[in-house]
């Protein structure tokens, strides 16, 4: 399946079960709730996901499942966040083997590489797979920045097609488009900085609310890509106290407690993370509770779909 990488891609949790496996049964019920709401690919085992508390027999059985469920809808999309370059190119090759469409990935893990290592790091990866590839720059939270000279060089193979794009300049994406026009697709990889970035010409959103919030996500995307910037703001501006709970290091926390909320997950976590407790958690709630009270009305907006 080619990937086009554009729209809505939920960077989606994973669900566990009380008794600490993975719960198939919820996390067929969310990826559903994706693909009612007309979400265009699925991203599996990032951050949200616990990728990094996650076996690799847990992660094979991820993307089998989604495959399944989604049966060539959309792309299924697997990140790749390893410690190696030998561990990455293993990762990459049981992923297809087991159906994903795509990846997203991550500089080296964990050692901090210079410019030179890591675009050799993803030029061997990628010369590994025909698999098309998102490459995830964010500098802020994982200390590595692919540059545009950087890109310059990793854009002579074919099959790297995009970038998530989470450094929090706005700018980027206009500097991205002037260099590299349409060759290097452009998600942005920020909840609250979304709309803002498909406004100067981002093709995409990589997003986290939309775990809880699959509807309004896609239709300030779709209102947008009409025109609509009108409609899109109001949402976004409805959203944006929930969006908020992404930029926080309890955001997987804090999105499964908001997905509960809309009946399309569990609040069950991975140790060493914990569920959130009081002052914390009354807070979150808070903010979830006055987003589904103020909850706007779609009804317009389903002709977009």
């Amino acid at each position: 399946m080619a990937i086009h990488w554009e729209g809505v891609m939920p960077a989606v949790t994973t669900k566990f079960t009380d008794q600490d496996t993975l719960d198939l049964k919820m996390f067929e019920v969310n990826i559903n709730a994706q693909l009612e709401a007309g979400v265009h690919g699925i991203i599996l085992g990032g951050t949200l996901g616990e990728a990094s508390t996650l076996t690799e027999d847990e992660k094979s059985t991820l993307v089998k499942t989604t495959v399944d469920i989604v049966k060539n809808k959309v792309p299924v999309i697997i990140n790749i966040a390893e410690q190696t370059t030998k561990g990455a190119i293993a990762a990459v090759k049981k992923a297809h083997e087991d159906g994903a469409n795509g990846l997203m990935m991550l500089p080296p893990m964990r050692y901090k590489a210079g410019d030179r290592e890591t675009v050799t790091y993803f030029k061997e990866i990628a010369n590994s797979t025909d698999l098309p590839i998102m490459v995830y720059n964010n500098p802020v939270d994982y200390k590595i920045e692919v540059t545009l000279d950087m890109f310059e060089e990793l854009l002579k193979l074919d099959n790297i097609q995009a970038v998530k794009e989470s450094t929090r300049d706005i700018s980027n994406v206009t500097r991205i488009k002037n260099r590299f026009g349409d060759r290097l697709k452009i998600l942005s990889g920020v909840d609250t900085l979304a709309l803002e970035s498909l406004l100067m010409g981002a093709d995409g959103w990589v997003a986290g609310l939309v775990d809880a919030f699959p509807n309004e996500t896609v239709a300030i995307y779709e209102l947008q890509k009409a025109g609509k910037i009108k409609e899109a703001i109001a949402i976004y501006r409805w959203f944006l106290p929930l969006l908020e709970l992404d930029i926080n290091s309890k955001l997987v926390q804090n999105i499964k407690l908001a997905e509960v909320a809309t009946g399309i997950g569990t609040e069950n976590v991975r140790a060493p993370r914990l569920p959130l407790v009081g002052e914390e958690r009354k807070k979150v709630l808070e903010i979830i509770e006055n987003g589904l009270k103020t909850r706007p009305q779609l009804s317009n907006c389903k002709i977009l779909n």
